[in-house]
């Protein structure tokens, strides 16, 4: 679909694209043919698509896999969707907030996703033991993140908490300009794979919860010392358990150096987690 396709499509379906569902509608077959090259996709994939808004994605997905689970908020579009891919049964058109529903088994996660809520996506999707393969058309911004470099402005709690459970492995910039209406930020089309090994303490929800509150907790402190950091975070808690001679002494029996956030290594930030779970 180009643009003037889905300019009319929508003067059809009597919708305006709303910003805060992140309805950016992909308008550059160029842009499909890259999503469908970094899949990878067999006839035995079963793909999770969210916010598939007018199938631009979906109609390239749905002729390649086995299953396809496509989540639509808009009930406009859910209909649209349901009436254009009537013809196949391997796509199930769902209607909900993807942050709301239980989510159907998947491999991979092939999607242009909202923008808006990328974090608490990435937080539900890949987040947890066995993270799906993702190809994710997100803010360039957050992309930046998380592929981590030596730049530690871009240093992040996404930084710290995608990298523990995957594998980033391509990034590509995207233009802008092949989305209507044109968002204002920049985006990149990421591919990330699950780490062939996690940390076993992120093996279970409660400590996995824990590790993500510890690291939100931490990182806005990511350019002071660790212990002053750990000191503040716990301060906000509003039950101080440790005094700063303690969360010291804590890390130096443990070998760890009172340096600077950004200084350490993602696999330090989970075992250092784990110092102070209870």
């Amino acid at each position: 679909m180009d643009k003037n396709e889905v300019q009319l499509i929508l003067k059809q379906l009597k919708i305006n694209p709303n910003k805060k569902l992140g309805q950016n509608f992909l308008t550059d077959k160029n842009i499909v043919n890259k999503v469908i090259y970094f899949s990878e996709l067999s006839n035995d994939d079963i793909i999770l698509e969210i916010g598939p808004g007018l199938g631009a994605l979906t109609e390239e997905l749905v002729k390649k896999v086995k299953k396809i689970y496509a989540i639509e908020i808009d009930h406009r579009l859910y209909s649209y969707l349901n009436k254009k891919f009537s013809n196949f049964n391997n796509i199930e058109i769902i209607h909900g907030n993807i942050l709301e529903l239980e989510i159907p088994f998947h491999t991979k996660v092939v999607s242009n996703i909202p923008y808006s809520i990328t974090g608490p996506i990435l937080n539900k999707i890949f987040y947890k033991k066995e993270p799906p393969i993702g190809v994710l058309i997100i803010e360039k911004s957050i992309a930046d993140r998380i592929f981590i470099s030596e730049n530690y402005k871009t240093f992040s709690r996404i930084s710290i908490g995608t990298n523990a459970f995957i594998n980033p492995v391509s990034k590509l910039t995207i233009s802008r300009l092949s989305f209507y209406p044109i968002p204002k930020i920049s985006l990149s089309l990421i591919k990330i794979i699950p780490n062939e090994k996690i940390n076993p303490f992120l093996m279970e929800k409660d400590t996995i919860d824990f590790f993500l509150k510890f690291i939100a907790g931490i990182m806005p402190y990511k350019n002071k010392n660790i212990v002053n950091a750990l000191d503040l975070y716990f301060k906000t808690l509003n039950r101080s358990r440790y005094t700063k001679e303690e969360i010291l002494m804590i890390l130096q029996k443990n070998n760890y150096d009172n340096k600077k956030l950004f200084g350490f290594k993602i696999e330090e930030f989970i075992e250092i987690s784990k110092l102070f779970y209870s």
